[in-house]
Formats: structure tokens, sequence, C-alpha cells
């Protein structure tokens, strides 16, 4: 049977590619025909995951690009639509996570998970606005959170972010329609990325495993998603097969937001 999901000669550029739910966006897209490029302030591991995509006889480019400088994203863009005459998809995945009440949030923890998640995000949209208006139609994905919807504890400022990524999803997606460009974004709970485990091995040194198995059963369906889960949602969202899905906020989250709430 064909891939119901299939991306084949689409141009799907993916920030934060190189690790995480970003590289496994950028192999499952890759392993549905697209021509991915790889965006991330990572050389050492874009330039890696590119390689071994290629390898594999599939396509992927890396673009050592920080999002959070909007020049660089959009020159980023101009090279790659000149490239290849078009951009299909633009994920806007490139984050932050940032732990802390208001009253333990400082300014500059504010200003750096602002820069990244929201100014992140907006660089990303506005650079792969025009050219979409231009061919009139692409598809925008922005990576969201729980946290744009529900109260988390100790999540200040990464709540901050995540609301304003899941609003200017909304208003994105109600000013394009009629250039027949989608824009949603996907809601994870807790998913087991390096993240995860980074965080734990410095605070909890000797007791990951107590720990990991504390975070996994907040999930109402009692385990961490994983980041293939998370991309795999992404490519239906991204095909044409989602052609009638725009300004929606997906959640993907083990019950987390019904079951726990």
């Amino acid at each position: 049977m064909d891939n119901p999901f299939d991306l084949t000669e689409k141009v799907a550029l993916i920030t934060g590619g190189a690790s995480g739910i970003g590289e496994q966006l950028c192999r499952v897209f890759s392993m549905a025909g697209a021509r991915v490029q790889v965006l991330d302030l990572d050389k050492g591991k874009g330039e890696s995951l590119a390689m071994s995509i290629r390898d594999s006889g599939l396509h992927a480019e890396f673009y050592h690009v920080d999002v959070c400088d909007q020049q660089a994203v959009i020159e980023a863009v101009d090279e790659i639509v000149k490239k290849h005459r078009s951009l299909d998809i633009a994920v806007a995945n490139a984050g932050i996570s940032q732990i802390g009440r208001l009253d333990q949030t400082t300014p500059e923890d504010l200003d750096r998970i602002y820069r990244v998640n929201v100014k992140g995000v907006y660089n990303t949209m506005f650079a792969a606005i025009g050219p979409m208006k231009k061919q009139r139609s692409g598809v925008l994905l922005n990576l969201a959170s729980i946290a744009s919807t529900i109260g988390l504890p100790d999540r200040f400022g990464y709540s901050m972010s995540k609301g304003a990524v899941l609003t200017m999803t909304f208003t994105t997606a109600r000013d394009y329609l009629s250039y027949n460009i989608r824009c949603n974004c996907i809601a994870p709970a807790r998913v087991h990325t390096p993240f995860v485990d980074d965080y734990l091995a410095k605070n909890y040194p000797g007791r990951e495993s107590e720990m990991y198995a504390k975070l996994a059963a907040t999930q109402p369906i009692g385990r961490m998603g994983t980041p293939e889960e998370i991309a795999y949602l992404a490519l239906y969202l991204c095909s044409d097969k989602a052609s009638f899905i725009t300004g929606s906020n997906v959640p993907i989250d083990g019950g987390f937001i019904t079951l726990n709430t």
C-alpha cells in the first residue's frame, strides 16, 4: 500500500532539527519522501544527522541557524527557496525549557525563553510566509505544549511562551486562509528526550531511574511520549490528508489534559 502521508518532493524546513523531537521529525519526514531542511544551532549534530539521512538514500540538508536571529532565518529560507523553488512545510520545533514559579523567574530567564520559544517561532513563520504566499500554498506547524492551555506547577516562563505559540498559531491560520496556507500546533505532554535525561542527571544524581518513574507516572497512560510519536502526528498534519485541518491545537498527551484535571 502506498504511504497515505506521502511527502515526496515537498520541501520541509524543521527548526531545532538536530536532536530530540526535531531529529525524529527530520527522519520521519525524510522517510515520507520530503526534502528535509534541518535548521539548528548545534552544527556538529545537525551535519551528522543530515549525513545519516543522506546515507540511507533520503534527502536532508543542514543549515547552521540560530532561530533567535531573524535575518539568519530569512537568509536560510531564501537559500532553500532559491535552490528548491518552493517551501511547502515549515515546522517551528526549536525550543527550550525553564523551571520556576513567578517569584523564581528572573527578567533574564524570561527574556531567554521569549527569544527562543516565542521570537524563534515568529521568525520561522515570518521567513516562511512570504514564499508560501507567493506559491499560494503551504503548511506551518508549531510545537506548543499542554502548558499552553492548562496550569502546570513551576513552569511560569515556559507556560508564557507556549501560550504565545498557541495564539500565534490561531491568528496566523485565520490570516492566510485565502492563500491556502494551513497553520496548526501540536501540544505534547512530557516526552522522553535527552533534555529529560540531562535534567535528571543534573538534579537527581544516583536517583535517575526512581525520578524518571515518578515523572512517567504523572501521565495517565503510565509513560512518557516518544519523539517518534510526536513526529508521526506532525507528519499527518503536514500531509495532504490533513487538508481540512487548520487553526487547530492537537494534544498528544497520554490523557493528561482530560484525565488529570
